[in-house]
């Protein structure tokens, strides 16, 4: 694969030949697959067509086309960058899908990868019964605002706070507000937790915070250590954040309102931590776990006991 910078661009000629050979070179390598794709064809498929702007259900006539010489370059560029350096696909791209909507990322913010995406899908149901009476939202570590984006799209009566304690990744999350035209809707906010946050009664708060304790983030794949290391850890365990989060919300929602966050393998520590908060631990079609959701009345019972 060393070679490839020398040899590629004077051998390969066709868009299947960049395919053939980063798949080969992909399953000789020790990639992992987690940020959009779970196998090495689509990781490789993705890199190859969207380097090239082309979309990913490509007829395969189209693959025999010749590529130019600049084309080659930068394909050859990627294929190193992603197997010898292994960079996620989204951050070569500079794209990633939530909720079946594009979002710009770079190395500021963390891929979108959250299964609340299905939960938004749904609108939050069975818990919310009617998505036109959700006014407000708050999304907490917003990262891309890739949350606060979709659930824009699910309540479209609603005005959402989206927060940040990245002034980086306020500035990726400004670049997809602007490209889905929500300035008006999502504000976006710098703050740490709820540090620079008036009291506001949100009918659904919701955040996908770091919650990556230090042994785990020691066994993480390499690809998640190009993702911001203050996205992914948190001290105590991986509950410092979230625990900041849990002891505040019941201020900041209104009456019939619910939290939801995810906590990932974090799930047992938290559960342990706080033996009597009656979580309720939400189960996904598409996969995924580690994300709880408590309403006001229950958070409130609980820390003003």
């Amino acid at each position: 694969m060393n070679n490839i910078s020398t040899t590629a661009t004077a051998q390969f000629q066709t868009i299947l030949d960049f395919l053939r050979f980063g798949v080969s070179e992909a399953n000789k390598t020790d990639l992992f697959y987690g940020h959009g794709t779970d196998n090495a064809w689509d990781d490789i498929r993705s890199l190859v067509l969207s380097t090239l702007h082309l979309p990913f259900d490509l007829t395969d006539s189209y693959l025999m086309a010749n590529l130019t010489a600049d084309e080659k370059a930068l394909l050859t560029h990627n294929l190193m960058q992603r197997i010898i350096e292994k960079v996620p696909v989204p951050y070569l791209t500079n794209e990633a899908f939530f909720c079946d909507l594009s979002f710009y990322v770079d190395e500021r913010v963390l891929i979108p990868r959250s299964p609340i995406a299905e939960l938004i899908k749904q609108n939050f149901s069975p818990w919310i019964i009617n998505q036109h009476e959700v006014t407000s939202i708050l999304d907490l570590c917003t990262g891309s605002a890739c949350i606060a984006i979709a659930c824009a799209y699910a309540f479209p009566d609603a005005q959402i706070d989206a927060v940040d304690i990245s002034a980086d990744a306020l500035d990726v999350a400004a670049i997809n507000c602007d490209r889905h035209e929500l300035q008006g809707t999502v504000a976006l906010i710098e703050s740490n937790c709820w540090e620079n946050l008036p009291i506001h009664g949100y009918d659904i708060i919701v955040s996908n915070p770091p919650y990556v304790g230090d042994e785990e983030m020691d066994e993480l794949p390499e690809e998640y250590r190009h993702e911001p290391d203050m996205a992914l850890r948190a001290q105590d365990n991986g509950l410092d954040i979230v625990v900041k989060i849990l002891t505040r919300a019941h201020h900041y929602l209104n009456d019939n309102g619910i939290l939801v966050v995810e906590v990932g393998n974090s799930e047992a520590a938290l559960a342990e931590a706080f033996p009597d908060l009656p979580f309720t631990w939400l189960e996904f079609e598409h996969g995924g776990s580690g994300v709880f959701l408590l309403t006001r009345k229950q958070l409130q019972n609980y820390f003003e006991r």
